[in-house]
């Protein structure tokens, strides 16, 4: 019994203190924005798996090692937060590969990058042809940044001189048939909310979502949607 208890003891340990881990600075290690992320963030698996299934090793040391990991990703990520210096030697800078329309062959040998890669991530950018590219950075991460020529630049509003409008974040007000008490205050109180749905014949249990958009308007899911044929049915 013992023999069992003890790598399913160390498994949880092991999955709770990488829980708590991902809280703290988890979107750090996702973004994988800088070297020292990346580095943690293959090194960590790798910590946690030995952690949870190797009983040969120590639980308490491997601990120990893991904590002094976590700390140096965590001392990191302060001096780079406070010392420009310190980030650049770090983290890294972009590199440019295309700077006014030109192709810098120099840096893309410099980061052993070919024209097949950069044609490669311009297609992933929904650019097929290079000419529309007034500059390119490739960035730490990996992702490359594209700012268009002008005349293949996409139009927005304020080229027509539409007037703006504010937009706030989406509201949620009801899921899984029940009123979401922390966003039911101010102006989408309760009784708003009630008050709504009552002018639209409708009882809260029978609501599967409901939101407020960025636009201000209420958007409706109710449980029966009433297809007679939905194009995916698991």
């Amino acid at each position: 019994m013992e023999d069992i208890l003890i790598p399913v003891l160390r498994t949880v340990g092991s999955f709770m203190i990488l829980i708590l881990v991902t809280l703290a600075i988890g979107k750090h290690i996702n973004s994988h924005k800088n070297h020292y992320g990346f580095a943690l963030s293959v090194t960590i698996g790798s910590y946690i798996a030995n952690m949870g299934f190797d009983t040969n090793l120590k639980f308490k040391e491997m601990f120990i090692s893991f904590l002094v990991l976590v700390l140096i990703f965590y001392l990191f990520m302060v001096l780079s937060s406070r010392s420009r210096v310190f980030r650049k030697w770090l983290s890294g800078r972009p590199t440019v590969l295309i700077e006014k329309g030109k192709l810098l062959d120099k840096n893309m040998k410099k980061v052993k990058f070919s024209i097949d890669d950069l044609n490669q991530l311009l297609r992933e950018k929904e650019i097929f042809n290079i000419a529309e590219v007034e500059y390119a950075m490739l960035e730490v991460n990996g992702e490359l940044s594209i700012l268009k020529k002008v005349p293949f630049q996409n139009v927005i509003k304020k080229d027509f001189n539409i007037p703006n409008s504010s937009e706030s974040l989406p509201v949620e007000l009801v899921m899984d048939g029940k009123i979401i008490e922390k966003n039911a205050s101010g102006i989408y109180s309760r009784e708003w909310i009630e008050a709504e749905f009552k002018r639209r014949n409708l009882r809260i249990e029978e609501i599967y979502y409901a939101v407020v958009n960025s636009g201000g308007n209420l958007f409706v899911d109710k449980y029966e949607d009433k297809l007679s044929s939905p194009t995916d049915v698991e």
